[in-house]
C-alpha cells in the first residue's frame, strides 16, 4: 500500500507527539463542527436572507488574514506548540459569543464566534506547518498534508455529524456546553503534545532554525506557484461554498435547514476522503501539473453547476463528488508549500498562502453575495465560478511548470 493514508498511519506509529497532536485536533474539530451546525441552523431557523448566509461565509473566512499574520509572527518568537495552546484558550474564550446570541436572538453574535474562529485558524496555520516541517522528515510531509487535510475536514465532518444528530434534539446552550469540553480536551492532549515532541537531534539543528520572511521578488516560479495553489482553490470555491446554504433554500424552501445540513456533511465527507484517494507518489504529480489541477476545479464547478438541476437528496452525491475534486486540489497545495519551502521559511510561506487564500475567498464572496441579492443564488452560482475558474486558468498557465 503506498496511499496517502498509509504514509499517515506510518507516522502516526512513529511520532507519539503526532497523535497527541492528532487527538487535541479531533475535539478541536468537533467543537468547531457543531459551532458552525449551530450557527448556520439559527440563521436559517431566524429565516436570514440569503445574502446574510452568504456573508456569514465570508465572516467565516475574512479575519484568517489577521490571523496569519499574526500566527506568522508569533512563529518568530515562541515554539508552535505554545501558540496552537493560545489559540485553543482564546477559542474556548470565544464561546462567549454564542452564548450572547443565543440570550439575545444576536445575529452579529453568532457571526462573531464565525469570525473569532477564523482569526484563530489564521493563527494555526503557520504553527502547525512549522510544526510539521520541523518534526517530521522530508518522505513523511506527504503524511503532514493527508493530516492537515483530515483536520480541516473533519472540523466540519465529525461536528456537523454530530451536530446533524442533536441540532433539534438539545438546546443550542447543551451544544455551546459541548463545545467547551472539547477545547479543554484539545488544550490537554496539546499539552502532552508538548511534552512528548523530543529536542531535534544534531544533525536536523538547522530545522530549527529562526523562521524568516518569504519575499516575493525573491522566489523562484516553482515557489511563486505553491503559493498561488489555495487562492485559486478559494477562488472557484469560495462563491459555490457560500451559498451552499442559499441553494438549499432554493431546493427546498420549506425544509431549508433539514437539506442544508446533510449538504454540509456531504460536503466534508469529500474533503476528507479526496485525497486519500491518492497515491503518495501521486501527490507531487498533482501539484506539477496544471491540467489535472484545473481538472478538478472544472469537476468541482460542472458539480455544483448540476444542484439547482438536481432533487433535494440527489444533490448530496453532487457536492460530494465537488469535494472529492476540490480537496484534491487543497492536498496538492499544502503538500507544495511544505515541500518548496525550507523550514525557516515554511511558516511564513504558509501564512502568507493563507493570507492571500483568504482575500480571494473574501473577494469572490463578497461579489457572489451582492450578485445572489440582484440575480439569485443559482444564477450568482454559474457566473461567478465560472468568471473565476477562467481567472485561474490564465494564473496557472503564467505560473506552469
Amino acid at each position: 500500500m503506498n496511499t496517502l493514508l498509509y504514509a499517515l498511519f506510518h507516522a502516526l506509529r512513529c511520532h507519539r507527539w503526532l497523535r497527541l497532536l492528532a487527538c487535541a485536533f479531533l475535539f478541536t474539530s468537533l467543537g468547531n463542527g457543531l459551532t458552525q451546525v449551530m450557527v448556520f441552523g439559527l440563521l436559517l431557523d431566524w429565516q436570514a436572507p440569503a445574502s446574510l448566509l452568504t456573508m456569514a461565509y465570508l465572516f467565516a473566512t475574512l479575519p484568517g488574514f489577521l490571523g496569519s499574520l499574526v500566527g506568522e509572527k508569533l512563529c518568530m518568537r515562541y515554539s508552535p506548540v505554545h501558540l496552537l495552546l493560545l489559540t485553543e484558550g482564546l477559542g474556548l474564550l470565544a464561546l462567549l459569543f454564542p452564548l450572547l446570541g443565543i440570550q439575545y436572538h444576536s445575529v452579529t453574535a453568532l457571526l462573531a464566534v464565525q469570525s473569532t474562529e477564523a482569526f484563530l485558524m489564521g493563527m494555526t496555520w503557520p504553527a502547525l506547518t512549522l510544526l510539521f516541517r520541523r518534526g517530521l522528515s522530508e518522505a513523511e510531509l506527504p503524511a503532514a498534508t493527508c493530516l492537515e487535510n483530515m483536520i480541516f475536514a473533519s472540523q466540519v465532518l465529525v461536528g456537523t455529524g454530530l451536530g446533524i444528530v442533536l441540532f433539534h434534539h438539545l438546546p443550542a446552550l447543551a451544544l455551546v456546553g459541548i463545545d467547551a469540553l472539547t477545547f479543554a480536551g484539545s488544550l490537554l492532549m496539546l499539552v502532552l503534545t508538548g511534552k512528548a515532541l523530543p529536542s531535534l537531534a544534531p544533525e536536523h539543528a538547522a530545522e530549527a532554525e529562526k523562521p524568516v520572511a518569504v519575499r516575493w521578488q525573491t522566489l523562484v516560479s516553482q515557489q511563486k506557484r505553491s503559493l498561488l495553489l489555495l487562492p485559486a482553490l478559494a477562488a472557484v470555491g469560495s462563491p459555490a461554498m457560500a451559498l451552499l446554504p442559499a441553494l438549499a433554500q432554493h431546493i427546498e424552501p420549506d425544509d431549508a435547514t433539514g437539506l442544508a445540513l446533510p449538504l454540509l456533511f456531504a460536503r466534508s465527507m469529500g474533503q476528507l476522503c479526496g485525497p486519500l484517494l491518492l497515491k503518495r507518489e501521486s501527490l507531487a504529480r498533482y501539484a506539477g501539473q496544471n491540467r489535472r489541477l484545473l481538472a478538478c476545479l472544472g469537476l468541482f464547478l460542472l458539480s455544483y453547476g448540476a444542484i439547482p438541476l438536481l432533487p433535494g437528496m440527489q444533490a448530496l452525491g453532487v457536492v460530494f463528488i465537488a469535494h472529492l475534486a476540490s480537496n484534491i486540489v487543497f492536498a496538492a497545495g499544502t503538500y507544495s508549500v511544505l515541500s518548496s519551502f525550507q523550514a525557516a521559511q515554511v511558516s511564513a510561506a504558509s501564512g502568507k498562502a493563507w493570507r492571500w487564500q483568504t482575500i480571494s475567498a473574501a473577494l469572490f464572496t463578497c461579489v457572489t453575495a451582492v450578485a445572489a441579492d440582484a440575480l439569485g443564488p443559482v444564477e450568482a452560482l454559474y457566473g461567478v465560478s465560472g468568471g473565476a475558474l477562467l481567472i485561474v486558468v490564465g494564473i496557472m498557465m503564467r505560473y506552469r511548470r
